[in-house]
């Protein structure tokens, strides 16, 4: 059972930078996940578990990119590897890795064999779930259409 004992262990990031921080544990996990580097070009100099934490504390705060704190990577780095680890499921991979590991350190099978869906678990499932993550994070943008709509429609109203 789980008791305010495990959760305060589970919990423990002290010691760490920011609570969305990777530890070392986490790290290995992941670590093996990550696409290597495109060949040709530059080489990668940036440290791949600072993008990681960046993405993990704007995941975890709710701030603005733009809030990012100065000692991460900046915000256009490591906003461009979230949109490219969430196109090609990097980013999938890595919760659930993460996901099965939480479960297995606290005894349990890896994946659940028993799930509870209340009235508002089933709403809130019929709104789109994981995709309203991604369309929170980005502007929203105006079509080509609509803009050659409205600007024809000065142009005759003259």
């Amino acid at each position: 059972m789980w008791k305010p004992k495990h959760r305060l262990a589970a919990a423990d990031r002290s010691g760490l930078r920011y609570p969305s921080d990777l530890i070392d544990a986490e790290w290995a996990i992941i670590e093996p996940m990550i696409p290597p580097a495109k060949h040709g070009g530059r080489k990668r100099t940036i440290d791949v578990r600072e993008i990681l934490n960046g993405i993990f504390y704007v995941l975890s705060t709710g701030c603005q990119w733009q809030a990012l704190p100065k000692d991460l990577p900046p915000k256009s780095t490591v906003w461009a590897y979230f949109d490219l680890w969430t196109w090609d499921g990097t980013l999938e991979r890595i919760h659930h890795a993460l996901y099965v590991a939480v479960r297995e350190q606290a005894g349990r099978e890896a994946s659940p064999t028993t799930a509870i869906i209340d009235s508002q678990s089933a709403k809130g499932a019929q709104k789109g779930g994981p995709r309203s993550t991604r369309r929170a994070s980005m502007r929203a943008r105006r079509s080509a259409v609509a803009s050659a709509t409205s600007s024809s429609i000065r142009s005759v109203s003259c």
